[in-house]
């Protein structure tokens, strides 16, 4: 007879959502219609897994690490082709030193955010330190403090439900390299003694946060045709809104602007964008899926950052998005989709950003240059 556990109850319940997102969320309830739409979600459903089982299954604020969100093999919540995210749990009642180092990035910054200590979609953020408000040495290493009492540099706090460090990394070069890896350590200033050894209530625990990982980025997200998006992103194909801060929602950069827009092309059809880049830290366009999954980095031109778009001689871009090289440079390629997003990131952009203005054309007219 089977002996029945909190941890054998737990792994059950975890086994119940994803059969539900299965039968849900991939499905036509999220508007997935086709074969091709539901490997889709299956495939992002499998990044969402082991980005719950990585990140959440051992969740110990008061020994930390810091692991890796996002890689080119583990796609999840808007991963970007130019950045390394890093994240660790604490707690609002605890001191942190953090120490690394810029490793060459153009931006650097911690965000702390709210309630996400159950493994829940956080909330909120609360508080953010980039690199202009703590001190980078001549090699890029850097130091600071986060929790306890205020300083007015290299100090981060940490408020009432404080559950977890968000750390980005922006590169212009290189960050698609899965061996790359900017030195990061974090460790309370008064350690703790050793937890005890694993038990069914601790290793529940653990599945209960990563079903709760599962559940609140699929199941409690409603379909992006069925919701009242953020002012950042349209709804409307092929027209992208001003770009604008993304305020406090949980996981959001509190120093960037977005712009987001779906795509929608026929099989020869191009979408041409055309716009400049502002004076800003760090800026770049990708092509995400509807699950918020970077298109394939590793073998194909899906994104492009400042350094790499190419510009006039008045400094302006045109960026085209198409099924196959139009022989041109500024290409994004979509892997022959016929839908996708659009996103653009401005990383502590100043002035006005202009908005990025699109328009479909027949293939056939794009030409080479």
């Amino acid at each position: 007879m089977t002996l029945m556990t909190e941890s054998r109850e737990a792994l059950r319940e975890l086994i119940a959502v994803l059969q539900e997102v299965d039968e849900r969320w991939a499905g036509p309830e999220w508007n997935l219609q086709n074969e091709l739409d539901v490997a889709d979600a299956h495939r992002a459903l499998a990044h969402l897994l082991e980005g719950g089982l990585v990140g959440f299954f051992e969740n110990d604020p008061d020994s930390p690490f810091f692991r890796r969100i996002v890689t080119p093999t583990r796609k999840l919540m808007g991963d970007n082709p130019d950045a390394i995210y890093f994240d660790a749990p604490v707690r609002p009642d605890r001191v942190y030193r953090v120490r690394g180092n810029t490793e060459g990035a153009v931006y650097v910054s911690f965000t702390v955010e709210i309630g996400s200590d159950d493994g829940s979609l956080p909330p909120r953020t609360a508080g953010v330190l980039n690199d202009t408000q703590f001190d980078v040495a001549a090699d890029g290493s850097f130091e600071i403090r986060v929790g306890g009492p205020p300083d007015d540099r290299n100090w981060l706090g940490l408020e009432a439900g404080a559950s977890r460090i968000t750390t980005r990394h922006y590169f212009e070069d290189a960050a698609t390299d899965p061996h790359r890896r900017p030195p990061l350590v974090i460790e309370p200033l008064e350690p703790a003694p050793a937890p005890p050894r694993p038990s069914a209530a601790s290793v529940g625990a653990g599945w209960r946060r990563v079903a709760q990982f599962l559940r609140s980025r699929t199941l409690d997200q409603p379909p992006m045709a069925n919701s009242k998006p953020p002012p950042f992103v349209s709804l409307v194909p092929n027209q992208f809104p001003a770009p604008v801060p993304p305020g406090d929602f949980g996981l959001a950069a509190a120093d960037a602007a977005y712009s987001m827009a779906p795509y929608v092309l026929g099989p020869d059809q191009a979408l041409v964008i055309r716009g400049s880049w502002p004076r800003c830290r760090f800026a770049n366009v990708c092509l995400w899926n509807r699950h918020m999954q970077t298109y394939d980095y590793t073998h194909r031109q899906v994104s492009l950052n400042r350094r790499q778009t190419p510009l006039d001689d008045a400094g302006r871009f045109e960026v085209v998005v198409a099924h196959r090289d139009p022989g041109r440079p500024g290409w994004l390629d979509t892997e022959e989709r016929p839908f996708g997003l659009v996103f653009w990131r401005y990383m502590l952009a100043e002035g006005e950003i202009e908005t990025p203005q699109a328009e479909v054309v027949p293939f056939a007219s794009l030409g080479t240059s």
